[in-house]
């Protein structure tokens, strides 16, 4: 088999992924493939594309079909930019270990060969990398990551720090994605759906109990609640003492320059504001459910 054009400079698949990637110099094709597969050397090979098979430890389970048809077109006109990356298997044929989009794709556009860099490693490896390099990128649903994540953890005895370091990301965005996997299994669904965002699920754990997270999640889906109206919702439940108090407060009426002040500030911060007010002289009471709004508030009164 001939190789392809070497690329001037081969796209790196991410810090993550390329810390994983064994040295060509430790590891060396088996008899049973060393005649038929290329070899080792960094370089793409063209490989054709019915050789390959799909990824047992792939974490995405969803594709965009439009993204997949726009990314066909571009490979059918300028070909491959990146190479997928494969491990060799035995009968001279090819196991994914990252690229499923792009070897998806090239098979749409009809392309009998896709450049393929060679690597020789174990089923281990190969799921650590596939999963990393998934979770480098954007377009996973959450529920998709919180997966990925809970597959390092329970698989590799990865700690949520250790997962921060080899993706890229923060440990507190770990531990949230993580979290997501208390949710019943009929909410995991809508979140994974689209139905309800990240932001929604976030919120709706901060109930106790999986059934009434599961009314919850129902009542925010039917009502289309935005995430702020989640909270708002999802706090008065946690404190109904605290909401009749604030009923019975409202019950006074506000002077209308003081109401028209209050909700001017609610909108300008979107958190809930209130001015208790008595001949001129009072406090304002800005009240915020979590750390990011808190600074989010800091941000807009201070510039910082």
């Amino acid at each position: 088999m001939t190789p392809s054009i070497e690329l001037p400079k081969r796209r790196a698949l991410g810090k993550g992924l390329e810390s994983l990637l064994p040295g060509r110099s430790g590891f060396a094709p088996s008899t049973a493939t060393a005649a038929a597969a290329p070899t080792e050397n960094g370089k793409p090979w063209d490989i054709p594309v019915e050789q390959i098979e799909r990824n047992p430890f792939q974490t995405r389970t969803n594709f965009d079909e439009n993204s997949l048809k726009e990314l066909s077109a571009s490979i059918a006109s300028t070909g491959v930019l990146q190479p997928v990356l494969v491990r060799p298997l035995a009968e001279n044929r090819f196991q994914l270990i990252a690229g499923e989009r792009r070897w998806l794709a090239s098979k749409l556009a009809g392309k009998t060969t896709v450049p393929a860099i060679l690597r020789h490693v174990s089923d281990e490896q190969a799921m650590e990398m596939t999963i990393v390099e998934n979770l480098q990128r954007t377009d996973l649903n959450p529920m998709e990551q919180a997966r990925a994540y809970d597959r390092l953890g329970q698989q590799f005895k990865m700690t949520q720090e250790q997962m921060a370091q080899r993706t890229g990301k923060d440990r507190a965005s770990v531990a949230n994605f993580l979290r997501l996997l208390r949710l019943p299994v009929e909410v995991q669904q809508k979140v994974e759906s689209g139905n309800l965002s990240f932001g929604h699920a976030r919120t709706l754990l901060g109930l106790e109990s999986p059934d009434a997270i599961l009314k919850a999640a129902q009542k925010v889906s039917a009502l289309s609640m935005s995430v702020r109206q989640t909270e708002s919702y999802v706090q008065g439940l946690l404190n109904p003492e605290k909401k009749s108090k604030g009923e019975e407060k409202e019950k006074t009426p506000l002077d209308p320059n003081v109401r028209e002040a209050r909700d001017l500030l609610q909108r300008a911060l979107g958190l809930k504001v209130s001015i208790e007010d008595k001949n001129g002289r009072g406090r304002v009471i800005i009240e915020y459910a979590r750390l990011e709004d808190f600074d989010a508030l800091l941000e807009a009164i201070a510039g910082k």
